[in-house]
């Protein structure tokens, strides 16, 4: 049975109500999410659904109501958006929305929670510390090791360091960013990342830097990273990492799209390093990228996002 036809049913007819699209937002990430938000915004016109776009700043319930939002679609990148902030909003108001809920976007945006929640599970996971301002740098961490912001996304607030210099001046950085730094032993390997859809993994897609570091720059200038799908990597490591993200994605109680990102040591262990519940969405994104490889097109999987969109809270005195 191919990945296509195993997943869930839609839940309402295409075209059946006014999809918001949010997009924008207040985050660092707000270019990056409105160009996810415009590529969403035309997929869904072109399915025929009464869509319109809504840039997300602090008059949003104004706005969805002014609009007549009957479905979000949630093209939002980090805090304000990623992180259950927007979730919850939609819960309280009774609007479907795609992706996860508040919890497990809450969760997955914060890099220390998510190890937690995942520990035990079986998956790689690389040696870490929690670090705060004027701590001492942990006795077991030695270069080369990376400084990340737990809520830092598409790589804003990562460092890759080689040497103690390096790693005193990624920890001045990130303090200013962040309470909490999440400190991890580097695994070198080659990065990969496993779309999940509606709890099945889709192909893994290998991603090579030329720079050598999937950085921001090498993220989103074209031509600096080249990606291939499904990865040249052998069938026991591809089979191990879409099993791994498949328990994430589960432990989390993620719903929709989430994609997780793993490196392949040079022993073929994949070790994970994080999941994103709204990852990038346009038509050479990662994600859709890989349901392309299983005949999904970008308009199929947009629309089937908008179809399968819900809210997870039961309100009290209603019926199931």
């Amino acid at each position: 049975m191919s990945i296509r036809s195993q997943l869930h049913p839609p839940l309402r007819a295409t075209g059946q109500g006014r999809v918001g699209v949010l997009l924008g937002g207040l985050s660092t990430e707000r270019e990056i999410s409105l160009k996810s938000g415009k590529a969403v915004l035309a997929a869904l016109q072109a399915r025929g659904w009464d869509a319109v776009a809504i840039d997300v700043g602090r008059d949003l319930p104004a706005r969805l109501v002014a609009e007549g939002v009957d479905v979000a679609w949630l093209a939002l990148h980090g805090v304000f958006g990623e992180d259950g902030c927007v979730q919850g909003l939609l819960e309280l108001m009774g609007i479907p929305y795609t992706g996860s809920p508040v919890r497990g976007s809450a969760i997955a945006m914060d890099k220390i929670a998510t190890k937690q929640a995942v520990a035990g599970l079986g998956l790689n996971l690389a040696a870490d510390w929690i670090w705060h301002h004027g701590d001492p740098i942990p006795a077991g961490l030695t270069p080369p090791c990376v400084v990340k912001v737990p809520e830092g996304g598409s790589t804003i607030g990562t460092w890759v360091c080689h040497d103690g210099g390096q790693l005193e001046a990624a920890l001045v950085q990130a303090q200013d960013m962040s309470r909490r730094v999440l400190l991890e032993q580097y695994v070198k390997g080659e990065e990969i990342t496993v779309a999940v859809l509606d709890g099945l993994p889709l192909p893994v897609v290998a991603i090579r830097p030329r720079s050598g570091f999937f950085d921001f720059e090498a993220k989103y200038t074209k031509g600096q990273t080249d990606y291939i799908v499904p990865a040249p990597i052998p069938d026991g490591v591809a089979h191990t990492a879409r099993e791994h993200a498949a328990r994430a994605y589960q432990a989390l109680g993620l719903a929709g799209v989430a994609r997780a990102d793993f490196i392949v040591d040079g022993d073929g262990r994949p070790w994970f390093l994080e999941i994103n519940t709204i990852p990038g969405m346009t038509a050479t994104s990662l994600s859709p990228m890989a349901a392309g490889a299983v005949g999904i097109s970008f308009e199929d999987l947009v629309d089937h996002l908008a179809r399968t969109a819900r809210t997870h809270v039961q309100a009290a005195g209603q019926a199931g």
